[in-house]
Formats: structure tokens, C-alpha cells, sequence
């Protein structure tokens, strides 16, 4: 880490923060602001407090160390689509047929060596400092708290390595934790990952579950720690395989699992199958909060680390985060593997506005009817992409799935009520929008034929049409129409909700000349004049077996639900700064903003 910290303040990608800031809310907000702007750097704390417990931290805070295409590429070692056709050559490497072809792979079969991760004698760097049993003390790392209704104090980048109760199989995830005390942590491994299927296992056997959590170190292991590998594939290959050299690991001091020697933080321990604690609220990635929840916890039996170690941490809300590069080079690096399972996929991409699993774009060649349909059936049953809530598929003519005002065209001029299909499946975890929790609906676009022959009967300007939907409820604020020069121009709606949006949907029917697709928002928290935290928006709200529509028009209630709707669970509220803390932040010359940037990215 300290290298990679040398090498972008030499080539301008590190800005360092010398004035105090605190782990509590500030340092956070500071790379919030700062990962929105569109040169963003890295950023070092050197200087870290907790006002609160009156600490002053001897080691630094570095925040975003994604921050941008061009840092995410110089992690990688190279752009992350040369990773792509790597794995694709390999994946169709065939059996040489003469001398010189055996010759020439050699190389190939050489460099897989490098693939696994090798395992080290002697101690690592990250154990330079060792401290067990009551030497154990987490205040002594600038664990921050990053939003003001967060449970507490959580560590946002830890790299949570596992194994399986057999030993067989190790994992590395990237979950958080939150500190409960000085030697406890929450394990928010959701249901659906790795590690809680190893910890079913521990369970079932009636056994403690070893784990330990590293943080530092090179910034690919973090990012292998998020990568949608199949079940019982250690990330580390994959580590090994991108950077070209094996991943050096040794043992912890406690127990037998086995972590990168560069760490620079480690903190090992166990978790008790028969303990659940209350963790959370958590403002997530989503950039909703996630609600109070019980988790198993972990007991710390020791803290290592390097003479001078970096903390590394992550904040995650309201795109764009971060993670919109992380998530950059995971869709690239992963295409070909999609491929093997849709071998008809042209590319595919996840709108970091879209929170990636709520939304995917897809290129595809189609040959025969009904193609598109199966490819979403085939995206919904494959590893993380199960996850995903609303897919559209496009033709091999589509434009570049980058250029958003061209693929919205595109979509735009081919919506067809009869080709959407609505289903149910498995959602994430922090899914709120479903009646219930892991399950809900799933809406497939299949855009891939040609465009439709008719659009809007009688059009109508904005302020005709806002008239016609206030005489009929005066519960409509505002609108504003996307598109209008396509066939399905899309109307959104900004809603003071006193009753049912369905309700509303049927005394608008009437409308049907003058309409092809109706989206509801609240209009307490919405700007219909903001269409990427609009996407955001709907996105998050809908699920699609209750909020969708398709006759006479389509109509999509990305409302907030309430027991109008007949939603029984507790609505989230969206993460929002602190204004005093920003403030304070302004006037201290750590970080630069306006009202157009609060307003813009709803912060």
C-alpha cells in the first residue's frame, strides 16, 4: 500500500489531507464529495481523530483508492478489457498440433503457474506487530462512522478470508463489520455469499467458525474480495492471474487460515454459530439504509500489523461511488465467462445509477423468436447476475451500451408491451422494494427486433398534459416527458402520495391518446429534471410484479410503499450528509462544493 501510495502522489492521482479530521462522519463525507467530482483522487488522512473519544490516530486513513478509470487501470496493470481477452484465449486455448505450437504455449502454461497462491514459511509484514488475547484494542484503528443514522462505527474494506469446515476450500469476501467493542465485530455475510455457507457448516457441526479480516495491502485483493467468482474458487486465483505473480500468503497467528504477508492490518478471531447480534442501521451502496438485522459476531483473539501501516476504508450511498470502477473492471474482466453461459452475448453493462444489480444493459445477436427471453432466464440463474431486477436486451445494432442518450433511443423506439416479461426470483439481500425479503419481482425488456410502428397518438406539451393529470388528481406537482421525439416518450410524475399509486394509475387511463409510459415518484425527494438520480430512483423503488403496469400504457409506481400499498415491511430512508459537517469541511479547505452538487447527486 505504501508503495502504491508513492506511486500517485508522484503521477498526481494522491491529494493528502494534513488538517485533523474526524473518523466520525467526516472523513467519510470528504471522500463522498471528493468521488463525485470528475477528476477525483485518492485520498490520504494523515491525520485521523475521534473527537467523541478523544483518540488521535497514529496511522492514516486513505479513502477511494478506486477513485477513477485511470487509477482502477493502473491497479489492474493494464486495461481491464486485455484482462478480458486473456481469459477468453485461455478459455479456447486448444491442444498444440505440432513442435512450434508447443513451443509458443509454453509461455501460456508457464504464467498459469502463477495463478496459485503460495504459501510462506516465515511471518509477514503484516504481523511485524502483534497483540492477542487482552492486548486487543479495535479503538486503536480509525474505524469510521459514515453516515449519521449508521448503528456505528464500521469497517468498510475488510477483506473477510474463510474456510470451509472441512478445510478444503478458503474464501475472501468483502463484507462489512461493525465494531461493537474493543474486541467484538458484526459479520454481515449475507445469505447468499461464501462465507455464510461455510458458517451453515461450522453451524451444523456445533463448532467455533475461524475468520480473519485483512485490510491494506496491494488494492487488487480488495477488489478480488467483490468479484462474482463461482462457489469454491479462492479469489486469490484470480489475483494470481491478473497480476501476473503469485499472492504471497502466511498464516494467522490464531488460527489456520492463510492471508496476503502485505496486509497491513490484521485482525483474526472467531464466530460462535449460536450468537446473533442486532447489526446495522448501515447506509449501503444502495444509497439506501439497510435496516437493523441480527448477524453472528465475531471474537477478536488478536490485532497484527505493519511498523506503519495505512488504513484503508471505502464509503458506499449515492452513486457515483468508488465502486462505479470497481465495478467498471468486474463487468469487463467477467464478459467472457457471461459468454460461456450466453454465447450469443455481444457485451453487457451495469450503470453504476442503476446500483449494477438493479439494473443491466445487454448487447446481443438474436436468431431465432423468443431468443431474448431465454438469455433473461439465462442471466437470472447464473451466479451474482441472479441478483439482478431489471434487464434489457438489445440487438446487435444497438449503439456502444456507454452512450446513454443513444442506448435510450434505441430502447426507447422499440418498447413493446408484448415483449416485456415480469417474473419472480431471488433478490439481494438489501433489496427493499419487495413485499418480502430475498424474493421479489424481475423485469425483462426484450428490445432486439425492430422499431414499433406506432408512437404517441396526441401528443401533448408538458404543461397541457401536467393540467389534464391535475384536474383528474391533485396530488401531481410536477412532470416532465423524456424522449418525446421517439415512440414511447416516457412522462415522470412527481406525486404527493395520499392514496394508492394503482388507484391513480386507473383514473389516468383515460389519458391513454396522449401517453406511452407514466413513471410516479415522490415528488417530496425527486427532481423529474435530474435523470440520472431518477434512474437511481426507480431502479431502487420498483419490484415489478406490483409496481408495473403494461395495458392500456405502461405505468411504473416508484413510489415509496406504505401500507397503502399493502407493504407491510419498514421503508428504508435514503442516506443524506450532514450539512454541518460539510460545512465545516468547506470552510477548512478540505473539500470544495456548491449547491448545483448537492442538489445534483441528491447529497
Amino acid at each position: 500500500m505504501n508503495e502504491w501510495l508513492e506511486r500517485l502522489e508522484r503521477e498526481g492521482n494522491l491529494r493528502i489531507v494534513e488538517e485533523p479530521c474526524d473518523v466520525n462522519l467526516e472523513i467519510a463525507h470528504a471522500a463522498y464529495v471528493e468521488v463525485k467530482r470528475p477528476d477525483s483522487k485518492v485520498l490520504l488522512f494523515k491525520r485521523p481523530v475521534n473527537r467523541e473519544k478523544g483518540i488521535e490516530y497514529e496511522m492514516p486513513v486513505v479513502m477511494n483508492v478506486f477513485a477513477g478509470f485511470d487509477v482502477t487501470e493502473k491497479i489492474f496493470g493494464r486495461h481491464p478489457d486485455t484482462i478480458a481477452e486473456e481469459i477468453e484465449a485461455l478459455m479456447h486455448m486448444k491442444p498444440p498440433q505440432g513442435f512450434m505450437e508447443k513451443l509458443s504455449l509454453l509461455p501460456k502454461l508457464f504464467a498459469l503457474k502463477n495463478v496459485f497462491p503460495k504459501r510462506l514459511k516465515q511471518k509477514g509484514l503484516c504481523q511485524q506487530i502483534v497483540k492477542t488475547a487482552s492486548q486487543v484494542d479495535l479503538d486503536e484503528l480509525p474505524i469510521l462512522k459514515t453516515w449519521s443514522e449508521d448503528g456505528g462505527p464500521f469497517i468498510t474494506m475488510g477483506q473477510v478470508y474463510t474456510r470451509s469446515l472441512d478445510g478444503q476450500m478458503q474464501n475472501l469476501g468483502m463484507y462489512r463489520l461493525q465494531q461493537y467493542s474493543k474486541n467484538r465485530l458484526g459479520m454481515h455475510w449475507q445469505i447468499h455469499k461464501d462465507a455464510s455457507h461455510f458458517f451453515d457448516q461450522y453451524k451444523e457441526a456445533g463448532k467455533k467458525m475461524p475468520v480473519t479480516v485483512a485490510i491494506g495491502g496491494d488494492p487488487l485483493y480488495i477488489w478480488c474480495g467483490q468479484a462474482p467468482l463461482p462457489y469454491g474458487i479462492f479469489e486469490l486465483l484470480l489475483y494470481g492471474f491478473v497480476r501476473g505473480e503469485p499472492a504471497r500468503l502466511v498464516k494467522s497467528i490464531t488460527n489456520d487460515i492463510w492471508i496476503p504477508e502485505d496486509a497491513d492490518i490484521v485482525i483474526e478471531g472467531e464466530v460462535d454459530p449460536n450468537e446473533m447480534v442486532i447489526e446495522g442501521p448501515f447506509g449501503d451502496h444502495t444509497g439506501y439504509y439497510t435496516l437493523k438485522e441480527p448477524y453472528p459476531v465475531m471474537e477478536v483473539t488478536a490485532v497484527t500489523m505493519k511498523e506503519h501501516p495505512v488504513y484503508q476504508a471505502t464509503v458506499v450511498g449515492k452513486p457515483p461511488l468508488e465502486d462505479k470502477y470497481m465495478g467498471w473492471g468486474t463487468e469487463r474482466i467477467f464478459l467472457p465467462l457471461l459468454k460461456t453461459t450466453a454465447p450469443d452475448l455481444i457485451d453487457y453493462h451495469m450503470p453504476e445509477n442503476g446500483v449494477f444489480h438493479n439494473l443491466i444493459l445487454a448487447k446481443m445477436e438474436t436468431h431465432y423468436k423468443g431468443h431474448a427471453k431465454q438469455f433473461m432466464h439465462a442471466f437470472w440463474g447464473v451466479g451474482q447476475m441472479s441478483f439482478v431486477k431489471h434487464a434489457i436486451f438489445m440487438g446487435k445494432d444497438a449503439p456502444e451500451l456507454t452512450d446513454y442518450e443513444l442506448v435510450t433511443d434505441y430502447i426507447l423506439n422499440r418498447v413493446d408491451p408484448a415483449n416485456i416479461l415480469i417474473t419472480e426470483g431471488i433478490v439481494d439481500a438489501l433489496d427493499h422494494s419487495s413485499p418480502e425479503t430475498l424474493v421479489g419481482g424481475k423485469l425483462g425488456l426484450d428490445c432486439t427486433g425492430n422499431e414499433v410502428p406506432h408512437g404517441v397518438e396526441e401528443p401533448l406539451e408538458d404543461e397541457k398534459l401536467l393540467e389534464a393529470m391535475q384536474f383528474i388528481d391533485e396530488g401531481v406537482v410536477t412532470l416532465k416527458q423524456y424522449g418525446t421525439h421517439t415512440k414511447n416518450p416516457v412522462c415522470v410524475v412527481a406525486y404527493e402520495k395520499r392514496r394508492c399509486v394503482q388507484e391513480f394509475f386507473d383514473d389516468i387511463e383515460g389519458l391513454k391518446h396522449h401517453l406511452k409510459i407514466v413513471v410516479v415518484v415522490d415528488a417530496a425527494r425527486n427532481d423529474v429534471e435530474n435523470p440520472y438520480m431518477l434512474v437511481w430512483r426507480v431502479a431502487n423503488n420498483i419490484d415489478a410484479l406490483r409496481d408495473v403496469r403494461e395495458t392500456p400504457f405502461i405505468m411504473l409506481d416508484a413510489t415509496d410503499k406504505n401500507a397503502l400499498d399493502g407493504y407491510g415491511r419498514e421503508w428504508p430512508g435514503d442516506v443524506m450528509c450532514d450539512r454541518k459537517v460539510l460545512e465545516s469541511l468547506k470552510e477548512r479547505g478540505i473539500v470544495d462544493f456548491d449547491d448545483d452538487l448537492l442538489k445534483r447527486f441528491y447529497l
